[in-house]
């Protein structure tokens, strides 16, 4: 079987009648037999559901029942999204073998419009970290390189989607979690203005900040689940019902772009692919512009600072008596220390340690309260910036992707890899990552687009402009002959 290039490839070959959604399951799930051993993008498989869905909705289309606008369309969860019948462990010790009594609403309006859940992707443990080591399962691994990340939180899932095991994932991005893999994996996701997407049943990290998001081959793909996913849940009080601005046309807009922040750059090839995208965009007609984010260069400390005081608190319930695995000890508090110490991995441990310090009445008003209007500052930066642009461009990454074990010892030479993502996550802006090309080792390189809340047509008409030209999707290690 040749398999598709993207999802509405295969959506095309589902209604033409030329593949079935049996065989697109069966070559995903042959492709995590051969692969996912090493690769370890997932966590949990349930092949034999996908299969019976799979049958039911080829049933269905070849009686001529109306079908969703994904129907048999195979795609992964990250494991942070809540699955009734699958485990979900947010990739920690604390959660093994938990199994929710009802599915998060994006997992649930997947489903209903057929698309068909393979398995749960792995992820730095509870969201925390930017390379997908600190999974408690296990590290993954880069397709496009198996000594390397494929980037965090959300690496598992990037990791699949690259190495064909179904059409897209969806993730999650607090500070990047979404677009730092994606760069890394050379795929697209959309971080969205917060309420586009409804976060029910995600486990949370930092509610101001967490969003979900879709990972996809390419950016049509990634306007389609845009459609498919937005719209308003009552059972998410951030949910907004606004609706989505239309797309504008390239010619005739604003595009930014952050001199400073390019000296940030540690890796040539990507500076020069960043200037290979604006002669680009000036092709299409749109107008360069020098802009500034003054405030950018407290964006890493203020972000840390507030995940850190919201991560701590919301990580209390896990005591082995509301929520988490219980470890048994005679008196009380003894069982409480015993299940965190030994549920919880060191990265989850020092960001609740620090987050609780920050928390204590003496420091709450100079750390957490600054945080937040520094956050405010920031905010205002961006509001200011898209007086004078449409939307602004920067890299995703200053670098492709890293070795493996390459960053463990440093936490902020890690906390570094979301350098370029952070100040969109502290403002709530909508952001993009599409590839722009490979550098000399054929590692993906990633560029991020910047809109003002609710643009999100507009950045993903700029990306599609983007792949025409840049695009690597052929490149990609489920289509071009070999994984890793």
């Amino acid at each position: 079987m040749s398999a598709p290039r993207d999802l509405i490839e295969a959506l095309e070959s589902l209604e033409a009648g030329t593949l079935t959604a049996s065989e697109l399951v069966d070559d995903a799930l042959g492709r995590i037999e051969a692969h996912d051993g090493e690769i370890g993008a997932l966590l949990a498989l349930d092949a034999e559901g996908a299969r019976e869905r799979a049958r039911t909705i080829d049933e269905k289309r070849k009686s001529g029942e109306t079908l969703g606008r994904l129907a048999g369309i195979p795609f992964t969860l990250k494991d942070n999204f809540v699955t009734k019948g699958l485990p979900t462990t947010a990739a920690s010790k604390m959660l093994e073998g938990y199994r929710a009594p009802f599915s998060a609403t994006l997992a649930e309006k997947l489903e209903a419009e057929g698309a068909i859940l393979l398995g749960k992707a792995n992820l730095d443990e509870f969201a925390m970290g930017s390379s997908t080591e600190r999974s408690a399962a296990h590290p993954t691994r880069n397709p496009w390189d198996r000594s390397r990340v494929p980037g965090g939180s959300s690496g598992g899932s990037a990791a699949a989607v690259a190495a064909g095991y179904g059409y897209f994932s969806v993730g999650s991005d607090t500070g990047g979690s979404l677009r730092q893999p994606a760069a890394f994996c050379g795929l697209n996701t959309l971080k969205p203005t917060v309420g586009v997407f409804s976060r029910y049943g995600l486990i949370q990290l930092a509610p101001s900040l967490d969003q979900p998001g879709p990972l996809t081959r390419s950016v049509r793909d990634l306007q389609l689940l845009t459609e498919v996913m937005r719209g308003h849940d009552p059972l998410d009080s951030w949910s907004s019902k606004r609706e989505l601005a239309p797309a504008r046309d390239i010619q005739g807009l604003r595009v930014g772009i952050l001199k400073p922040a390019l000296e940030r750059v540690e890796h040539e090839p990507i500076r020069d692919a960043h200037d290979a995208v604006l002669e680009t965009l000036r092709a299409h007609g749109a107008e360069i512009v020098e802009i500034e984010i003054p405030h950018a260069n407290i964006a890493l400390p203020t972000y840390h600072a507030i995940v850190a005081a919201e991560c701590s608190s919301g990580m209390a319930r896990y005591d082995g008596v509301r929520y988490g695995k219980r470890v048994s000890k005679d008196e009380l508090f003894e069982m409480m220390e015993a299940t965190r110490a030994q549920g919880f991995g060191e990265e989850v441990k020092r960001r609740i340690l620090f987050g609780a310090y920050l928390l204590m009445e003496e420091n709450v008003e100079r750390f957490v309260q600054g945080a937040r209007r520094a956050r405010t500052l920031i905010r205002r930066d961006f509001d200011a910036a898209f007086e004078r642009c449409d939307l602004f461009v920067t890299p995703t990454t200053a670098t492709p992707a890293f070795e493996l074990d390459n960053r463990g010892d440093d936490p902020l030479a890690m906390y570094l890899s979301d350098y370029f993502t952070l100040p969109a996550s502290l403002a709530g802006m909508p952001a993009v990552s599409t590839p722009m090309g490979v550098d000399a080792d054929g590692l993906p390189l990633g560029i991020q687009l910047v809109g003002a809340p609710f643009t999100e047509a507009t950045l993903l008409r700029v990306a599609a402009a983007i792949e025409e030209k840049h695009g690597i999707l052929d490149r990609l290690p489920a289509l071009n002959g070999g994984i890793g």
